[in-house]
């Protein structure tokens, strides 16, 4: 994207050269490496699983032999067309039930089977696509729609091929439609309660709870059903078996608690638990591949973080430092986070065009490599950043930590006092940025730290090599506004006059406005009351012609058609289910 267009000689007087040259960024004391004690590194052998790996379970492993069980049955059965056996032995257990009923008994059932009619199976289904809306669980809620779709085109697909009738010689009672193998209305039901579990109801001893709810549950409405003869016993079996390993399988792979917890409390879901199993593989895989002797895993500065989860782990420090305990800092990134990044580059796209050519991460491992690359570029032209330690793996291919220096006593600077000596660091920062082609993309305050009359830029995850134009003036821009948070805009507009030219200020804020402020710079702005960036317009002797940001292309276009099409279709199948008779 150009950086601007320039407005006619006659309207813009010629641009006034810098008035001195900028400091070199090389003066700016950069953090002394952490005084961190370091072991052996061990390799981990061929075949030994990684320090968190990804499991289903004994029970789940059960739950899909059950279910493999019953589909070669079902195969069998197919195959040799030999129902005589079940039959049989379905007809015998009805007839004995049969004994049992009484006008009670039977008004008892048909309430006790309510659960499994289509009025009730539409409610449930309706209040738990709202309550996962409501509480953006975006994930589980994917999981819940493909495999309640899923298991309830197997069911209806299996009853039409073995077109099983419903139980002879034994009186129905109660309303029934279709074939009975396997009981469609018992298959539902179980995917439905058994998905509402694992994505409404926290792990712990609330869901444990909740399986026994569920347990209970199905077992008064098999009970009801098996007493109305509405269904065989073996097709109630099959039903609960395929209902609760399909979506046990496919929560506990695509949504496993480690990275898609259910929690019902205030934060960002890109913010992973470091407790429990995945904090004991986070502490054995930097000693195992870092060599650092890690004691305590911790979040750290979650509020200005959005793409990752912070950390502070606390390390056993070197033998000839005087403290007994360092510090250093941790990106811990898992597949959700890129994920995310993908959606979030997608909503751009569909909302403002292409502002620049970027292209999502397609693995963990990629976006890790990346950000610590940026990282060792800007530590080696000098600029005052975290010195990089090494990149972790806790499970191949979806999570991964990116270790760096902790910048120990630091503040951000909407937080610090900010002097002229902080206003010219940094301002020298981007301007060497601009000259090994660098630009960072994400200066907000929680990205600028100030340790001892210090600044410290951290968190180069957005940084970009041989960035546009456009962009190094964002940069720039988005600086000086952080930088008059804590002073104001003439102040550092006279100091920035030291380092750019008026040009260069007029089209960094030519090319900046809402969009490209970061929202914690947003908010700051907002809260203080000031408008700094009309402030500084007001300060510069001529204006530039603001940056287009709205780009229409062909890719905008067609993402735009396919996510209206997506909806409609979704819409589509969800109205058809709430239509349909079970």
């Amino acid at each position: 994207m150009a950086a601007t267009t320039r407005a006619p000689a006659a309207q813009v007087p010629p641009p006034r050269a810098p008035a001195t040259q900028a400091p070199a960024v090389g003066a700016v004391r950069r953090p002394d490496p952490p005084p961190i004690q370091r072991v052996h590194r061990r390799r981990r052998p061929s075949g030994e699983p990684p320090p968190l790996p990804r499991h289903l379970n004994a029970s789940g492993k059960w739950w899909l032999g059950l279910s493999g069980a019953v589909l070669v049955s079902w195969v069998v059965v197919v195959v040799t067309r030999s129902v005589a056996f079940f039959d049989l032995v379905d007809t015998r257990v009805l007839q004995a039930i049969s004994t049992l009923r009484s006008p009670g008994l039977t008004r008892v059932a048909e309430v006790a089977g309510a659960l499994a009619t289509t009025r009730a199976i539409h409610v449930l289904w309706v209040v738990s696509l709202v309550v996962l809306a409501v509480f953006r669980r975006w994930r589980h809620l994917f999981v819940w729609l493909g495999v309640g779709l899923l298991v309830t085109e197997i069911a209806g697909a299996v009853a039409a091929s073995l077109q099983r009738p419903r139980p002879y010689e034994v009186e129905v009672l109660g309303t029934w439609s279709g074939f009975s193998m396997p009981s469609v209305p018992m298959t539902v039901l179980t995917t439905l309660l058994v998905s509402c579990l694992y994505s409404l109801v926290p792990a712990g001893r609330r869901r444990d709870v909740g399986k026994w709810v569920v347990c209970g549950l199905l077992l008064v409405t098999a009970a009801a059903r098996l007493y109305l003869a509405q269904d065989h016993p073996t097709d109630v079996l099959a039903g609960v078996v395929l209902g609760v390993a399909a979506p046990l399988a496919a929560f506990r792979m695509l949504t496993p608690n480690e990275v898609y917890p259910v929690v019902y409390r205030r934060g960002s879901p890109a913010h992973l638990d470091v407790s429990g199993a995945r904090g004991e593989a986070i502490i054995r895989a930097l000693q195992d591949q870092l060599g650092l002797v890690a004691t305590a895993v911790t979040p750290f500065g979650l509020a200005g973080s959005g793409g990752s989860t912070p950390l502070r782990i606390t390390v056993k420090a070197d033998d000839a430092a005087e403290e007994d305990e360092s510090c250093v800092f941790g990106k811990l990134y898992a597949a959700t986070h890129v994920r995310s990044d993908r959606w979030f580059k997608l909503g751009r796209t569909l909302l403002y065009g292409r502002l620049e050519d970027e292209k999502p991460y397609h693995s963990v491992r990629r976006l890790v490599q990346y950000e610590d690359y940026v990282l060792r570029l800007l530590s080696d032209a000098g600029l005052p950043v975290p010195h990089p330690l090494g990149i972790v793996e806790i499970t191949p291919e979806r999570e991964y930590l990116l270790v760096t220096e902790f910048i120990q006593g630091a503040k951000e600077i909407g937080e610090a006092e900010v002097d002229d000596a902080i206003i010219d660091q940094g301002l020298s920062v981007v301007r060497r940025m601009w000259e090994i082609g660098m630009a960072h993309r994400d200066i907000k305050p929680a990205n600028v730290l100030v340790r001892n009359g210090t600044l410290f830029l951290i968190d180069s995850a957005f940084g970009e090599v041989r960035p546009s134009p456009w962009r190094q003036a964002v940069d720039l821009a988005n600086m000086m506004l952080v930088l008059a948070l804590r002073t104001d805009a003439a102040r550092v507009y006279a100091r920035a006059r030291q380092h750019f030219s008026d040009e260069e200020i007029a089209e960094a804020f030519a090319a900046t406005r809402g969009l490209t402020m970061p929202s914690q710079l947003r908010r700051m702005l907002r809260a203080q009351g000031r408008d700094l960036h009309a402030d500084f317009l007001r300060l510069l002797p001529y204006r530039l012609p603001p940056v287009r940001i709205q780009r229409w292309t062909l890719r905008r276009v067609g993402f735009s058609i396919v996510t209206v099409l997506a909806a409609l279709v979704a819409l589509g199948i969800t109205i058809s289910l709430l239509g349909s008779p079970l």
